[in-house]
């Protein structure tokens, strides 16, 4: 055990983060083989590492090669990132599933309160085709906490989908749409909607299905077409247990067991806690039996507030540092 309570971490405050972060990093240093190897490969003394800074972080391709686990368990979940049938998908064995449970549902409360408050309608066309999807999992969760009859999933019954939305507008009742970008694109582009009781949340997701917009195009769209006040937006993955949430204009806000930093494309040991672009990290401290520190494919944009924006992906997506260690 790492001697971190789930309890302590959905708990947390935002200053105690840094010193539950540097308990977890020696625990994974001694639990996590791979992540031991890749701190080794790197010539970094684990007793030196008294700043959050000066963590390593995983290269999130390791997801794609390896097992990231601390110790031997037999998983009660497997996550696995979409790919084609010629890409490797990332895998996360999950230990316990009450610990993604309990993160969504903590994360997503503090945001927008309880979920029983809405109507959750998920539009995950594709997503909902694969097994193992992590989004589908808390999606499918969320329906079944809410406790409405008309909360569920609509793949492409957009016909039903509208006339739903417009019931529920009618009834004045909170609803949270969450959808991946080219679902909710599809969607909007048969239907024009005044949502004011309803939130509209992507999820991200173009790959391939679409031409590729910008976050302000997609925004704009949505906006005009549905006639949303501000379009929502989730950042999660395959290899998080966490997710962060923008209430508009594409600036996301973490819960505060979870923390970006950005580091430098060209120095991927130089990191910045504040006011800067570059690569996005994420520190996910309900990965307590994977890795907790996670060199991510995004670019990004860093507040001085601790917020964050995305801004895309790293054209090369072979990490410097994965080279440290061979298969």
């Amino acid at each position: 055990m790492s001697g971190i309570s789930t309890a302590a971490i959905f708990s947390l405050k935002e200053q105690e983060l840094e010193r539950t972060a540097l308990e977890l990093f020696r625990f994974q240093y001694r639990e996590n083989t791979l992540y031991r190897a890749y701190v080794d490969a790197l010539r970094i003394d684990p007793a030196s590492i008294r700043s959050l800074l000066k963590i390593p972080f995983l290269p999130i391709q390791f997801f794609k090669t390896h097992t990231v686990t601390c110790g031997s368990f037999t998983p009660e979940l497997v996550f696995e990132s979409s790919g084609t049938t010629q890409t490797i998908n990332s895998r996360h064995l999950v230990k316990e599933a009450g610990i993604y449970e309990q993160s969504f549902l903590t994360a997503f409360e503090q945001f927008y309160g309880p979920v029983e408050d809405y109507v959750v309608v998920g539009l995950l066309p594709s997503y909902l085709e694969r097994q193992h999807s992590s989004l589908v999992y808390m999606v499918q969760d969320m329906v079944k906490r809410s406790g409405h009859a008309d909360s569920g999933f609509y793949l492409y019954e957009h016909d039903k989908l509208y006339s739903r939305l417009q019931e529920l507008e009618a009834r004045k009742q909170k609803t949270l749409l969450i959808g991946v970008t080219f679902g909710l694109l599809d969607f909007a582009e048969r239907y024009s909607l005044q949502l004011e009781h309803t939130i509209v949340m992507e999820t991200g997701g173009m790959k391939g299905r679409r031409e590729e917009w910008t976050r302000q195009e997609v925004h704009a769209y949505l906006q005009e077409r549905l006639g949303a006040g501000n379009i929502h937006a989730e950042y999660g993955m395959t290899e998080l247990l966490s997710q962060a949430y923008s209430a508009g204009q594409g600036i996301f806000s973490c819960p505060p067991w979870m923390k970006v930093l950005v580091r430098d494309e060209s120095d991927p040991f130089q990191l910045s806690a504040g006011n800067a672009a570059g690569v996005i990290n994420v520190i996910d401290l309900a990965n307590i039996y994977s890795c907790a520190f996670i060199a991510t494919e995004d670019i990004g944009k860093l507040h001085a507030d601790g917020k964050f924006e995305v801004l895309g992906r790293l054209d090369n997506s072979a990490l410097r540092g994965c080279s440290l260690m061979v298969s």
